[in-house]
């Protein structure tokens, strides 16, 4: 499986995203040409090689001419959809604002139809994620992975004011990401970064089994002293093809005082909430009183749902959590043919071969509908199984073909001059995030957003 990782020890903003996939092989014309055919006037890009505390990367400048607009979604939707861009491509972009546009709505209280982008509507914003989606569409990946993410720390100016790193915007995308403390006082991860990584990551974790084959470096502007500013994808095969880690949530609490029928209504509402798996052990707990341990594993996004139903169904005081690693195997979904008709099981990669299961739903009703023991309805979807074609199986692991990338590169915009936008994350506020982003119209970024953030 084709694999990318993002390492963001440094933070991530959308410039530094796509100086970074330029830098892992993309080809820079392609982005240019989608870019050029936005239809935004004097708009131009350029790919600069610079040095981040004695390291090379690939520096993404932008320049426009200034601009003050104000725009909603529905004018960011009509610049995409008038983008000759691919299908993935767009569906990627407005996923990417739809996340922007959730999250502004929410700190906001209102709806994403009526919320107006301050510094991701700024042109050199709008590049960035257009410029993301492009470039992970043709990275032709099969998942994206990341490190944990660090925010920074300090606060910032932005368009309603002075906020705390992260800023409400930002907080709210990065809900169910797991965060790492960086002591910079500078905003290390930006709006654009965070919905990036809302909308293309896969699972969060350390660097994970793989080849690697390519790796890019996106510089932001600052050049700090003890870190090298910069994202850094590598990109490559996993190594153990059959297997992935991701991080889950444990949740788990003591109870000793709860009728069985309550802890198992419990355990039917969490799983039907999105439990990844609920079980209970028997404790011996103070007071030589027998009780259950209730224990939950799920999703990090998914943690505040399903305590919120532990503490109302159980009445428990407490629940304790913690985040672990855990380890799976790659698997798709399978139909076998029976003397009962077709059954749906799941297929799984290990390192000698694959293993089939049939569904237990699927085999039990087969079972009560003719009145046979279930045993034998697992035999004969394990028969069934065996009888399927190797590349059939193949089939299910095989994700779709993206689309073709196009090839034509619109002319009109001069390419590859300094254009004076100098940019490390920009978001068109004045939030120097350590990634300097400037429209050199006066505006220094460093993550920022097109107005300088203040933390030069």
């Amino acid at each position: 499986m084709r694999l990318a990782y993002l390492d963001c020890s440094s933070g991530i903003s959308g410039d530094m995203t796509v100086a970074a996939l330029v830098d892992a092989g993309v080809d820079p014309q392609a982005i240019l040409a989608g870019i050029d055919s936005l239809g935004l006037p004097g708009v131009r890009l350029e790919f600069v090689p610079v040095m981040r505390c004695a390291f090379r990367a690939l520096h993404l400048r932008i320049t426009h001419p200034e601009q003050h607009a104000h725009r909603h979604l529905a004018d960011i939707r009509a610049i995409v959809e008038r983008g000759r861009l691919q299908t993935r491509q767009k569906q990627l972009a407005l996923g990417i604002f739809q996340e922007i546009a959730q999250a502004e709505a929410t700190v906001h209280g209102t709806t994403v139809d009526r919320i107006h982008f301050h510094e991701v509507g700024a042109i050199d914003s709008i590049v960035d994620i257009i410029g993301a989606a492009i470039g992970f569409d043709l990275l032709g990946v099969d998942q994206v992975v990341s490190s944990p993410i660090p925010t920074g720390r300090g606060q910032v100016l932005i368009a309603h004011g002075v906020c705390t790193v992260p800023t409400p915007g930002t907080a709210e995308l990065l809900k169910g990401i797991p965060l790492v403390d960086v002591p910079v006082n500078l905003e290390l991860t930006t709006p654009t970064g965070a919905a990036i990584l809302k909308t293309v990551v896969d699972r969060f974790g350390p660097l994970p089994s793989m080849t690697i084959e390519r790796i890019g470096h996106g510089a932001g502007t600052k050049d700090l002293k003890d870190r090298a500013n910069m994202l850094r994808i590598l990109v490559g095969e996993t190594a153990d093809v059959g297997q992935q880690t991701d991080e889950v949530i444990l949740l788990e609490t003591n109870l000793d005082d709860v009728p069985g029928e309550i802890v198992g209504y419990t355990c039917q509402r969490l799983l039907a909430a999105g439990a990844l798996d609920v079980f209970t052990q028997p404790l011996q707990m103070k007071k030589d009183r027998p009780g259950l341990l209730l224990s939950v594993i799920a999703r990090p996004g998914d943690q505040r749902r399903l305590e919120e139903i532990v503490f109302a169904e159980t009445q428990t005081l407490g629940i304790r959590h913690s985040r672990l690693q855990r380890t799976t195997r790659s698997r798709a979904s399978v139909s076998v043919d029976t003397p009962w008709g077709a059954l749906t099981g799941k297929v799984s990669r290990l390192a000698g071969g694959t293993v089939f299961t049939a569904e237990y739903e699927a085999c039990a009703q087969v079972a009560r509908q003719f009145a046979i023991p279930l045993r034998d309805v697992y035999r004969a979807a394990e028969q069934g199984f065996a009888q399927l074609l190797p590349a059939i199986v193949e089939q299910a692991f095989t994700p779709p073909p993206a689309p073709p990338a196009s090839a034509v590169l619109p002319t009109g915009h001069d390419h590859g001059h300094d254009h004076g936008h100098d940019h490390g994350h920009d978001h068109s506020h004045s939030h120097d995030h350590g990634h300097d982003h400037s429209h050199d119209h006066g505006h220094d970024h460093g993550h920022d957003h097109g107005h300088d953030h203040g933390h030069s």
